[in-house]
């Protein structure tokens, strides 16, 4: 006797034949265009250290750049350089929440967000034709209103100085906190300073506007975020952590001495 093709059997029949299909058509496209994503994300990361380091080149091939600049790995415990790990394999963002290689940061201390802090990291150095650095590149990230911002500081070699300052992934408010990637408001970084004359962090953001003709102001602040308060004060928060005694300023202070 001939099956009934509208039967339920049947139609529940097909529709995980349709369903197994589909799962092995997305899987084998995630597992395909990984290798792609992943070259994607290296390069976008990279073109967002060439930006902040004022060295990328619209037309110029993003890893022809990059040969300019070396990836060092940082151990932010002792403060010094580090060949605990292969930097070509190393992700930052998964040593941040790798128990084995991260810390949970007390409440007390954490006014970025963080949660947790990786022992190592990630910084990027350019050198001159003499071998000297002139640029130092560190990463950065705390949470601001959303979520939390990921971003790089670069630094003149007298390691104060700051050549640029931004984010490459945040997802704050469109047209508030969002304008921390407007080129006008980043144009405000180059030229501040990190640290007084006491060694104290001092680069913040001020409400309200700076006075140019106030030489703190000049020296040390950027005007915050008109309507964002929360984006602007984590943006603070983070710059005073990542440069503070429990972020880099070890290793900062580290490098000036040639013990790094």
């Amino acid at each position: 006797m001939a099956s009934n093709k509208d039967s339920i059997q049947n139609i529940i029949k097909v529709a995980l034949l349709v369903c197994l299909a589909c799962a092995i058509v997305v899987s084998t496209a995630a597992v395909v265009l990984r290798p792609i994503q992943q070259q994607n994300q290296q390069a976008d990361l990279r073109r967002n250290v060439l930006q902040i380091a004022d060295l990328y080149q619209a037309g110029v091939p993003v890893e022809v750049q990059f040969q300019q600049v070396e990836t060092r790995l940082v151990d932010l415990q002792s403060g010094t350089f580090s060949d605990a790990f292969n930097v070509d394999n190393f992700d930052p963002r998964a040593a941040a929440n790798d128990p084995s290689i991260s810390s949970s940061i007390p409440a007390s201390e954490d006014i970025a967000g963080l949660k947790r802090r990786e022992r190592y990291t990630e910084v990027y150095l350019v050198n001159d034709d003499q071998g000297n650095m002139k640029t130092l590149i560190l990463p950065v990230r705390g949470y601001g209103l959303w979520s939390t911002m990921w971003g790089f500081i670069a630094l003149e070699d007298d390691l104060n100085t700051v050549v640029g300052f931004g984010f490459y992934d945040q997802e704050e408010t469109p047209g508030l906190g969002g304008e921390v990637d407007n080129p006008r408001w980043k144009s405000q970084f180059p030229g501040k300073l990190v640290y007084d004359e006491a060694g104290d962090v001092q680069l913040e953001l001020k409400k309200g506007g700076i006075n140019p003709s106030n030489e703190i102001d000049a020296t040390y602040r950027v005007d915050a975020l008109s309507g964002a308060t929360l984006t602007s004060r984590g943006v603070t928060n983070l710059i005073q952590y990542w440069m503070g005694e429990r972020g880099f300023k070890p290793f900062l202070n580290n490098l000036k001495a040639g013990e790094a």
